[in-house]
């Protein structure tokens, strides 16, 4: 699938694949709103079934355009250990779309896109997604609750795992689901302590949360920032190999 990411770009003029398209007026009776999977169309789909598209591996036996809850049917999407996790939603896989193409809008202006490939400097060391746990980051271990694949709960284990925020976050930063106090998303360590990355130059590692730049508290929960040389660092996720902040929420 991952190659399903360059060839989106080669397809589109080098414009990286966005999380997911902003939502316009009329919702699912709204054409506009409804895009090409590959074996018809599907409301809004996630970034992941692009990529599918592209490689010709679909990602649903029949794509709707009036429901964006379905689950994955092909099991090239699915974690064979969180096999369960397979809600487009809720899912196990997380897109690093805060820097690679995130098509959320506020005041009308979309919080990251386009973005263009000849942006990205560093192919080798930029997460293009990972096993994402969702907003339950945002709580201790102790707090989380099990996964509900048709839930919306932020201490939910998996809870809109679509997305994955990068470690460091800023109080101008988006965050979780977009939502007004939503907690962090943040990297699933799902082998052996590890979480599954698939970086841009197709490479597929397990690498530890702290590998990666996440930093967390001594209850388990994933931090936002801090302070000194231990701080949350974004080199993995910028796309320069720098530690750069995220995009601001447009104002």
């Amino acid at each position: 699938l991952t190659h399903g990411w360059h060839m989106f770009a080669d397809n589109h003029d080098g414009i990286l694949l966005p999380g997911r398209f902003a939502k316009e007026s009329g919702g699912t009776k709204n054409p506009n709103n409804w895009y090409d999977v590959g074996n018809g169309l599907k409301y809004r789909p996630r970034w992941v079934a692009y990529m599918g598209k592209e490689v010709g591996v679909y990602a649903f036996k029949t794509p709707r355009t009036d429901y964006d809850r379905q689950d994955y049917d092909n099991k090239v999407y699915i974690n064979p250990l969180r096999p369960h996790m397979k809600d487009e939603r809720n899912y196990a896989f997380g897109y690093n779309h805060q820097f690679l193409g995130n098509g959320r809008k506020t005041k009308g202006k979309f919080h990251k896109y386009p973005v263009h490939r000849d942006e990205i400097t560093n192919f080798t060391d930029t997460v293009l997604g990972a096993t994402c746990m969702g907003t339950a980051a945002g709580f201790t271990e102790a707090e989380r609750t099990p996964y509900d694949n048709n839930g919306k709960s932020y201490s939910s284990f998996g809870n809109h795992g679509w997305t994955l925020d990068p470690p460091r976050l800023t109080p101008n930063a988006d965050k979780g689901t977009g939502d007004p106090g939503s907690p962090r998303t943040a990297v699933d360590p799902c082998l052996s302590g590890k979480a599954i990355v698939a970086f841009l130059d197709g490479s597929v590692v397990a690498k530890s949360p702290e590998e990666l730049g996440y930093r967390k508290d001594s209850n388990g929960k994933y931090l936002d920032t801090g302070a000194g040389g231990n701080r949350p660092t974004n080199r993995f996720f910028s796309g320069t190999g720098e530690d750069n902040g995220p995009p601001s929420l447009p104002r």
